[in-house]
């Protein structure tokens, strides 16, 4: 039994210092992955509050035709290559990604009349900003999503080696282990926050980082179509019909034909793009129930020159792994569950950014001792 002990003593021991030591490396680049993840949970919300270019009255006409749309950015922006229109819901502007003078930016147009309704440059806006942050520390993409990656690597750890420190040596007393004594001293208080902050959050935390990493990692991103594959035949290479490459120019009608199919197929959508993907390729459009909501996604491919209907992906006929993919985004902000799965994202994100200042606070006063 003696030994035994010891032995339980020495893993609590090797985690401690694990804790401590990665915490105190990784702590600044945990808090501010953690609070940049907090303030974008609501950036649609926000931006709806502030920007009101971001609304269109609605109208009863059809929609404007995206190779209208494409040809008035193109006559706006000359040096610009317009290739997809995203059209966002009724009462929300069209839009159009361009490069101007090497800067990413959003082109705002009315959906029914086509007209230029604002020009954002993506590389100043805020929440692009804060997003360039939470992801690449403001660092080189190449760099900075390693960095963020190796940050929740270590986190990961963290959560772990945190979950052996806690776990109660007499499951008699468990329940004091789920909660804070508030009438302690401060120093307690604040032990006490960052181990059931820690324990509450571990769950929704690791679904969040698998999650995160999955736009840093290839291998992760295809590792979620996988599990979510398992016990089925379908692979990467089937999961998404394939076309070569051929001589074929995308026909404006065939574009317009496309949008107009697609609409007819799943009437319901709020949210419709257009993609001319040129190289011959076929024209790819996609369907979303709700605007501005990215997931149950719906996509179908049309011949470029006479607009002909190539092949369906309608959103109930995709395998699970494809779907786990497709919802990655939403998992990740909480955007999924709509507004309770965003409300969980930031109080989990807020949470987590406390654990690293009331950890180093633990630290500091054992070292003061």
């Amino acid at each position: 039994m003696a030994n035994k002990r010891k032995k339980k003593n020495k893993w609590r021991q090797y985690a401690g210092l694990a804790h401590l030591w990665l915490g105190l490396i990784t702590g600044i680049l945990v808090f501010t992955i953690a609070i940049t993840g907090c303030i974008y949970v609501f950036h649609d919300e926000i931006k709806d509050i502030v920007y009101d270019w971001r609304h269109v009255e609605p109208e009863n006409r059809n929609l404007a035709n995206p190779s209208t749309i494409l040809d008035t950015v193109k006559k706006y922006y000359p040096e610009s290559e317009p290739n997809m229109v995203v059209y966002n819901g009724g009462e929300r502007p069209a839009t159009v990604f361009i490069v101007l003078d090497g800067m990413p930016h959003n082109i705002y147009l009315n959906p029914y009349s086509g007209e230029v309704t604002h020009k954002q440059n993506l590389d100043t806006d805020f929440f692009m900003v804060v997003e360039r942050l939470h992801r690449f520390l403001l660092l080189p993409e190449k760099i900075g999503k390693h960095v963020t990656a190796i940050a929740t690597f270590i986190f990961f750890i963290m959560l772990v080696t945190g979950l052996i420190l806690w776990w109660p040596k007499k499951w008699k007393k468990v329940g004091s282990y789920f909660k804070i004594k508030w009438k302690a001293r401060w120093r307690r208080k604040n032990y006490d926050w960052h181990r059931v902050t820690g324990l509450y959050t571990i769950f929704p935390t690791i679904i969040i980082a698998i999650t995160g990493l999955s736009f840093s990692y290839e291998w992760m991103h295809d590792g979620l179509f996988y599990l979510g594959n398992v016990g089925n035949d379908e692979t990467l290479e089937t999961a998404v019909p394939y076309f070569e490459e051929t001589d074929k120019n995308t026909n404006k009608g065939a574009l317009d034909n496309a949008l107009l199919r697609t609409q007819e197929l799943v009437p319901k959508s709020e949210m419709y793009f257009v993609w001319n993907q040129g190289k011959g390729l076929p024209i790819l459009t996609g369907t979303y129930p709700e605007a501005l909501a990215f997931d149950h996604q719906s996509n179908f491919f049309f011949d470029p020159e006479n607009g002909k209907l190539l092949a369906s992906q309608i959103y109930a006929d995709k395998s699970p792994g494809l779907k786990l993919q497709e919802m990655n985004y939403g998992l990740h902000t909480g955007q999924y569950f709509r507004l309770p799965g965003k409300i969980l994202a930031f109080i989990v994100s807020l949470l987590v950014a406390t654990l690293p200042i009331t950890g180093f606070v633990i630290w500091y006063g054992r070292k003061k001792r």
